[in-house]
């Protein structure tokens, strides 16, 4: 299965990678002891950047400041703050502007990729042994350490607030560098000195030790594998490749952290309900051997001892090359710099003239930074269907979407005579971007061994209205109809920013209840799609119920405005409560085809009633509307429905034509 997603105003990259990256206050809290302290003069440096010209300090005397930025090339956070320090260096005219890298795995080869990519005109600099870090107290990247013309350090620490502990803003609140160098400019003391950086801890040098009883080739390489080479290796999303011993040796405090904080890897169900294929956690003993490793000097071992590398398909994620390709666009889709873009739908015909039966596939990004989420969807030729994402799709991708093939006997079927439609969602990202991204499909080569069919489906409700400032708002949905014989396979809650939990249950027909998933601290950065180790069978006329709660509260850091109420949308501030899950379907041995489908036929679908409606509304229970009560678009209504012009609506007053 494949991880689904449908929205996101925000940059994608630093979606999937912010929870490997945001560090927590008890390990700010131990940088910190014992750094150089604000006021403090920083002696006299001299470095080279990545194109062999040197640069002094004492080149910067007519400054009125100097704006010291260091980045690492790897670093997510860094990449997406490089053009927002480009624009500052803009701004401040009279301020000198440096990069510097302090990472031992940050060659001279990356350091020039890294300012051609994003631009970067200030000088970039190499600090090899990391003696300027380690002179004004840096840690991180991107972390920024500000110095007044007589050299002393008067700020240290973030740009500013849009990403920091468990939290990822649409923009930033608080410009803390820019208030900063606004502070010292106009001869103003700088209120907060010192604000700590969230981002990549700097990849110290160290005396790595060649033996131990715990080394990389022979416990840590393995470990690697299992959990986060799929991810962190060359091409794909990971921020760095794991997959060789510098790399790994390079990363290995920052690694640390993040597993002993519970973020990497990630993995949000609940052990109580379910076992999962693809539960991507660390056990104890996987856990211990890392800290054990790193505290004993990342010994490499005996080169003997490594694993088989791993093998992947270039440029896929699919197990073999696919055998169709079909473009998600006719050309290249340009996506603006700012702004929001709605969702942008495109139409590809196939010519395929009999059923195909799709074993493995993948939507391939053509431009990761930019791109949201695509859902596929396939419709007859000619037809004009409506696209609806909310009940089931054919294919999807979202930033962190993991491929796997679908079990074997097991397919999707492409009726013969369909075309595609594909559904994509861009994010600016402050510059004019271009993408053209690309569906794989690996066919069944011989259809006569399926024994079942993979269909889609959902519980979800598009009828709720989130009050402001409510920490616990649940928000209930069932299946539309019972459920054929079949066997669950996965499923993939989706939520937006202020989700906050999400549970399956499945109602069987004898009146039995079972909690099929629980996911009690819901990730809208992690929209994984959970896939059960061992199929379950759900007899005829199982129910799924679905089981959600949303945190529009202050303590939800997230939240775009906790002052607002909330209703369904297809943007970040708005907010979506769907429940995907995925079953497979036997097959008719005489058609081939599946017996029945889990979806209600297009134009059966069973409309709500005005009763529930009304009490979807009613958020305070008191079996009256009042009009904030009322989505905006609907308020119209309001006058005309309120026979007594009490200023509410009762049930009884409550009468929608067509209902």
């Amino acid at each position: 299965m494949q991880t689904t997603c449908l929205c996101r105003k925000s940059l994608f990259v630093a979606v999937f990678v912010v929870g490997l990256l945001l560090t927590s206050s008890q390990v700010i809290s131990a940088d910190r002891e014992a750094l150089t302290p604000i006021g403090s003069s920083v002696k006299p440096f001299e470095l080279t950047d990545y194109q062999g010209r040197k640069w002094s300090s004492s080149q910067f005397k007519q400054s009125k400041a100097i704006a010291v930025i260091f980045l690492g090339t790897q670093c997510p956070l860094a990449k997406l703050y490089a053009d927002r320090i480009s624009k500052l260096e803009k701004e401040y005219n009279n301020v000198t502007f440096l990069a510097v890298s302090p990472n031992i795995q940050d060659s001279l080869e990356m350091m020039a990729a890294f300012a051609r990519k994003h631009k970067l005109n200030m000088p970039f600099l190499k600090d090899p042994d990391q003696s300027l870090a380690q002179s004004v107290g840096a840690t991180r990247t991107p972390e920024v350490c500000l110095l007044n013309p007589e050299g002393k350090l008067v700020y240290r620490g973030r740009i500013d607030d849009q990403y920091g502990i468990g939290y990822t803003r649409e923009a930033p609140r608080q410009s803390d560098l820019k208030i900063a160098i606004d502070s010292l400019l106009g001869n103003k003391e700088i209120q907060q000195a010192e604000v700590p950086a969230a981002g990549c801890l700097i990849g110290r040098k160290k005396d790595i030790k060649p033996e131990g009883e715990i080394t990389y080739c022979n416990q840590i390489s393995r470990i690697l594998q299992k959990r986060c080479v799929e991810c962190h290796r060359e091409g794909e999303i990971g921020p760095m490749d794991l997959s060789n011993f510098d790399e790994a040796t390079a990363w290995s405090d920052m690694m640390l952290e993040v597993v002993n904080d519970n973020r990497m890897p990630p993995w949000h169900a609940s052990p109580e309900h379910g076992k999962f294929a693809n539960d991507r956690s660390l056990t104890k003993e996987e856990r211990a051997l890392i800290e054990q490793w790193v505290a004993n000097g990342t010994p490499r071992g005996d080169e003997s001892q490594l694993p088989e590398p791993m093998t992947f398909v270039d440029g896929w994620q699919l197990p073999q090359a696919p055998d169709f390709i079909v473009p998600v666009s006719d050309k290249p889709v340009q996506v603006k710099a700012r702004g929001t873009m709605g969702y942008q739908y495109f139409q590809q015909t196939l010519s395929f003239d009999e059923d195909k039966w799709i074993s493995a596939m993948e939507v391939k990004p053509g431009n990761r930074a930019v791109l949201h989420h695509v859902l596929v969807f396939d419709r007859p030729k000619g037809s004009d269907n409506n696209i609806e994402g909310l009940r089931s799709f054919f294919a999807g991708y979202v930033p962190g979407a993991r491929v796997k093939p679908f079990p074997k006997g097991m397919a999707k079927r492409l009726p013969a005579g369909s075309e595609l439609v594909f559904q994509v969602h861009y994010t600016p990202i402050g510059t004019p971007q271009e993408d053209l991204s690309h569906l794989g499909l690996v066919f069944v080569k011989d259809p006569s061994t399926l024994t079942h069919e993979i269909q889609t489906a959902s519980v979800f409700e598009p009828r709720f209205r989130i009050p402001p400032n409510k920490a616990d708002h649940p928000v209930e949905a069932i299946s539309e109809r019972p459920l054929p014989a079949c066997d669950l396979l996965s499923m993939s809650p989706h939520m937006h920013v202020r989700g906050k939990s999400f549970r399956y249950t499945a109602l069987f027909p004898n009146g039995q209840k079972q909690v099929l998933l629980d996911v009690p601290k819901y990730d809208f950065n992690w929209q994984t799609d959970y896939q059960l180790q061992e199929h379950l069978a759900l007899p005829a006329g199982t129910k799924i119920f679905g089981e959600a709660v949303f945190d529009n509260s202050e303590q939800n850091l997230n939240n775009p405005n906790p002052n607002e109420s909330v209703t369904f949308g297809e943007q970040t501030w708005e907010e979506m409560m769907i429940g995907y899950f995925h079953v497979a379907v036997p097959l008719d041995p005489e058609t081939g085809k599946a017996k029945v489908s889990v979806l209600p036929e297009t134009g059966k679908r069973r409309r709500p009633s005005a009763k529930e409606i009304f009490q979807s509304l009613d958020r305070d229970k008191n079996g009256k509307l009042t009009t904030d009560e009322i989505p905006a678009r609907f308020r119209a209504l309001t006058g005309p429905l309120d026979e007594d012009k009490d200023g509410q609506i009762s049930i009884e007053e409550f009468k929608l034509p067509n209902f």
